[in-house]
């Protein structure tokens, strides 16, 4: 049954998917924006590495957690109601990083922004059903929607680095004020409100999701800089640990649950969920150690280093639009063995570098390999994690792909950034030992650390090849339930 709508009587036109589009680009888009300003970042507020990943992690970390809940705010206040406010809370967030005077408000900036993020992007992929009507003028509002979600990441490390090498970090944070204010101005001329649906907020599932997730994280973090013993660390896992058991018993028992765990019992949908998961912790490593080594090894400038990711872009587009086709005709598991097997190798690959690499011979091509197997997973997992799902289902489903991604972010690069700093702190005790210090020593020690990074993000890629192998089926024609693939969000 169509649901009611509010606002402009008028066919939605170009202006309205422009408008839901543009947010998403933002949102996606600061999830790596400040990656190529870290080194900036670090220097300013005399970040240490383990500390420095905070920087990314209280966006993407907030961000993930709080998805199910910013999509069912929609649904209960209104989309476009939420959709505004989420837009102008990341509008005033990242207006107090670009200000921050120290690390502290940065982070707390981040992960305000994080909660405009985790409330604008479910409803604006919500909107699309609210306002576009018509079968083929939503397909093609959601083909839209979809491209801007896969490229924004890519699209951040070129805007950080132009930002960053002609005005300064601040500017990371501060292009998105009136970006998001301009869109909170002409959401109610252009966009039709959804009718509230009288459904319970499961706060408690959401406070306990949220305590799971970031006491894992924290553990990490703080072991990375304190060691495993640590009170603090062995409090973090330990909440972290309760959060999460919480969270399922809570899921469990709710009669409105955030998360209703029946989505999981399809092995391809929580296969795709996995290889999602997993291929996102690994590529923070990617995304986080390669611009530093690009700009601290190799002297690159942020713009520079921002731009050698530009080839990778480009063939993940096209890898990914040949995928889908190749889909059809031999189904998702060979794109989701092949895919993530080819980022691990590609991330192994870059294990090897060293100081005197060149981008030509050596960065280039790892990266056009490493884009190859992106291309392959992501022109898969989406599809795969909607097998067998109702389009009352798809919304949630849609959803949980997005989750997986940004939570997998987040812990990944807390395990990644512990794993460097661990083999970073022995290489340091090594070249003590031998009395070699000095730029050089200090060089060798970075590397040290990105190069055990790069490894661990490589056997979370091949983890992800594997699971995918022993859970994902071709699935029967009628798997996928009529509608859904261009509804994705329904009601």
């Amino acid at each position: 049954m169509p649901e009611k709508i509010r606002g402009p009587h008028k066919a939605p036109g170009p202006l309205a998917i422009a408008l839901i589009a543009s947010a998403q680009l933002m949102i996606v888009l600061d999830i790596t924006i400040v990656n190529v300003a870290l080194p900036s970042i670090g220097k300013a507020f005399s970040f240490s590495p383990t500390s420095l990943t905070w920087v990314v992690d209280a966006y993407t970390l907030v961000f993930g957690g709080l998805l199910l809940l910013g999509g069912r705010s929609g649904d209960i206040f209104g989309r476009r109601k939420m959709f505004m406010i989420g837009v102008l809370l990341f509008a005033g967030a990242s207006f107090a990083g670009g200000f921050a005077t120290s690390g502290a408000l940065l982070i707390a900036a981040r992960a305000l922004q994080g909660i405009g993020g985790a409330i604008a992007s479910p409803t604006a992929l919500a909107l699309i059903a609210s306002n576009f009507e018509d079968l083929k003028e939503r397909t093609e509002a959601l083909a839209i929607f979809a491209a801007v979600s896969a490229a924004g990441a890519s699209i951040g490390l070129i805007a950080g680095a132009l930002l960053t090498q002609y005005l300064s970090w601040r500017w990371v944070f501060f292009v998105n004020t009136p970006i998001a204010i301009t869109l909170a101005i002409l959401a109610p001329r252009v966009l039709r409100e959804s009718e509230k649906q009288h459904v319970p907020a499961d706060f408690i599932g959401a406070i306990a999701s949220i305590l799971g997730v970031s006491g894992i994280v924290y553990g990490f973090i703080h072991s990375a800089a304190s060691g495993w013993t640590s009170p603090i660390s062995i409090g973090a896992f330990g909440i972290g640990v309760v959060g999460l058991i919480s969270f399922y018993l809570r899921e469990r028992s709710a009669k409105q649950p955030l998360l209703n765990l029946s989505i999981f019992s399809n092995r391809n949908r929580s296969g795709a969920y996995a290889v999602m998961f997993l291929v996102a912790a690994a590529l923070f490593s990617l995304w986080f150690f390669l611009t530093q080594f690009l700009q601290d090894v190799l002297g690159y400038s942020p713009l520079k280093a921002g731009f050698a990711f530009l080839p990778m872009t480009a063939t993940v587009m096209l890898i990914a639009k040949n995928g889908a086709r190749a889909m059809r005709k031999i189904g998702p598991l060979p794109l989701l063995v092949y895919g993530p097997m080819a980022v691990g190798l590609a991330l192994f690959l870059f294990s090897r570098l060293g100081p005197g690499a060149s981008y030509t011979t050596h960065v280039l091509p790892i990266l056009l390999l490493n884009a190859t197997g992106l291309g392959a997973t992501f022109s898969a997992v989406f599809p795969t994690s909607m097998t067998g799902v109702t389009p009352k289902e798809a919304g949630l489903s849609s959803v949980m792909v997005s989750v997986a991604q940004q939570v997998g972010g987040s812990l990944g690069i807390s395990v990644l950034a512990t794993v460097s700093a661990a083999s970073a702190t022995n290489k340091a005790a090594q070249l003590v030992a031998s009395h070699f210090t000095g730029h050089n020593a200090k060089i060798l020690i970075e590397v040290s650390g990105w190069i055990s990074g790069f490894k661990a993000g490589a056997v979370m890629a091949v983890l992800a090849g594997i699971i995918a192998l022993f859970s994902v089926r071709r699935p029967k024609q009628e798997a996928i339930a009529p509608g859904v693939m261009t509804s994705v969000v329904m009601e």
